[in-house]
């Protein structure tokens, strides 16, 4: 009689897991979804738009004090400080 309550554990367990997992497809049905060409033509407005200074053939040379990428003492004759 040993063997009948570890069958019972065991479709005790297999029944967790799938109410688990049901629940996490419940969750991956209720996110919020956006159609393909909403999302590309959002990051393709985006893209135009912002301004990215590491792309300098769309967007032309950066001026040094713009770009966030340069190091702090760039017009300064040095590129270490020493405290």
């Amino acid at each position: 009689m040993n063997s009948r309550p570890h069958k019972q554990s065991m479709s005790e367990l297999k029944l967790r897991r799938l109410t688990e997992h049901n629940q996490r497809l419940r969750e991956d049905l209720a996110r919020p979804r956006i159609r393909v060409s909403e999302a590309s033509a959002s990051l393709i407005r985006y893209c135009k738009v912002t301004k990215d200074p590491l792309v300098p053939s769309v967007w032309g040379p950066v001026a040094k004090n713009e770009d966030p990428y340069s190091s702090p003492g760039a017009g300064k004759g040095g590129c270490c400080v020493v405290q």
